[in-house]
C-alpha cells in the first residue's frame, strides 16, 4: 500500500516532536490528521496547505471533542492507520510542592487525554483488523528523579497502560509501541510545555537547583535530535513486528540501564525477605 493511502492521527502537533513528525510525514506522502489546542496556531506552525493535511482543534480532556476529531479523520480519509499520542507537558517541582490542581491537570493531559484518544480509535482499528498505536512516553517513565515525581508518575502510568493494551489488542492485528526519549533538543524545557509548581518550598534545595538547571542551563544542550526521533517513529511504524518499547538517545539508554541494574541488585539483596512471606506448605 502506498504512503498516500495510509493515515496518521497525531496529537500535540503545534511544536516539538509532534510538529517535526507532521512535516516529515507530509513530505513522505502520508495523510496526516494533526490536532492541537489552537487550529490556527497549528496551521501556521506546519506552514503547509495540502489535501493530505487535516488540522483539527481538539480538547483532549473532553471525550466528546476527541470522538468528533476521530470521526472527522475517518470521514475525511476513510481510515486511520497510525495513532501517535504525543500531547503532553512537564510539571517540575517536589511532591509536597505540587498542588492537587496542578497534579490533576498534568494527569488529565498526559494520561486521560491519551486514554480518550485510544478508546475513540480502537473500535475502528478492531473492525479493520489493523492499526498501530504509538505512545510518547519517556525514559522517565522507567526511572524517576527528585522534582519530577508527578511528571514521571504520568509517564509510569502511560507505560503500564500501554503494556497491558498491547496484549489486549494484539489478537485484532493492532500493535502498540512506547517511544521513550531521553532529553530532546526541542523547546520543551523553555516553553509552556514545562510548568514549575507555583508554591516552591525553599527547604528543598536540590529541587530548586534542578528547576534552575532545567530552565536555564540544559535548554539547547540536549543530546536528542527531534528530526531523528521523528524519523525513528516513522521507521518503527513500518516494521511488521514493531517493538513494545524503543528508547531514543544514548542518555535514555544509560538511564534505563541504571534503573535495570539497581532494580536487579535490590531484588537480589532482599531475596530472603521476599521469599519469607510465602506460606510454608
Amino acid at each position: 500500500m502506498k504512503n498516500k493511502n495510509k493515515t496518521w492521527f497525531i496529537t500535540g502537533t503545534s511544536q516539538g516532536i509532534g510538529l517535526v513528525l507532521v512535516k516529515q510525514l507530509l513530505a513522505s506522502g502520508f495523510n496526516v490528521v494533526a490536532t492541537a489546542r489552537n487550529k490556527e496556531t497549528l496551521k501556521t506552525a506546519v506552514g503547509i496547505s495540502s489535501d493530505q493535511f487535516l488540522p483539527l482543534q481538539v480538547n483532549l480532556v473532553d471525550e466528546e471533542s476527541v470522538k468528533e476529531a476521530v470521526s472527522s479523520a475517518i470521514e475525511h480519509f476513510g481510515s486511520v492507520d497510525y495513532v501517535v499520542n504525543n500531547a503532553g507537558y512537564g510539571l517540575i517541582g517536589g511532591i509536597e510542592e505540587s498542588s492537587d490542581a496542578e497534579v490533576r491537570a498534568n494527569f488529565d493531559v498526559n494520561v486521560f487525554g491519551l486514554l480518550n484518544v485510544t478508546r475513540a480509535i480502537l473500535p475502528h482499528m478492531r473492525a479493520a483488523k489493523w492499526g498501530h498505536i504509538i505512545n510518547l512516553s519517556s525514559v522517565f517513565g522507567l526511572i524517576a528523579g527528585a522534582g519530577w515525581g508527578i511528571y514521571c508518575g504520568t509517564k509510569f502510568a502511560v507505560e503500564g497502560i500501554s503494556e497491558a493494551l498491547a496484549q489486549e489488542v494484539k489478537p485484532f492485528g493492532v500493535n502498540v509501541t512506547l517511544i521513550e526519549p531521553g532529553y530532546v533538543r526541542t523547546n520543551f524545557l523553555n516553553s509552556s510545555s514545562l510548568i514549575a509548581s507555583k508554591n516552591p518550598i525553599e527547604d528543598y534545595i536540590s529541587i530548586r537547583e534542578g528547576v534552575n538547571a532545567h530552565q536555564n542551563d540544559i535548554p539547547g544542550k540536549q543530546l536528542g535530535d527531534p528530526e531523528k526521533v521523528a524519523g525513528l517513529i516513522i521507521k518503527v511504524a513500518q516494521n511488521p513486528e514493531p517493538p513494545l518499547r524503543l528508547l531514543t538517545g544514548s542518555d535514555a539508554y544509560e538511564f534505563a540501564n541504571y534503573k535495570i541494574d539497581s532494580l536487579k541488585k535490590e531484588i537480589e539483596i532482599n531475596k530472603e525477605l521476599t521469599f519469607s512471606s510465602d506460606f510454608k506448605e
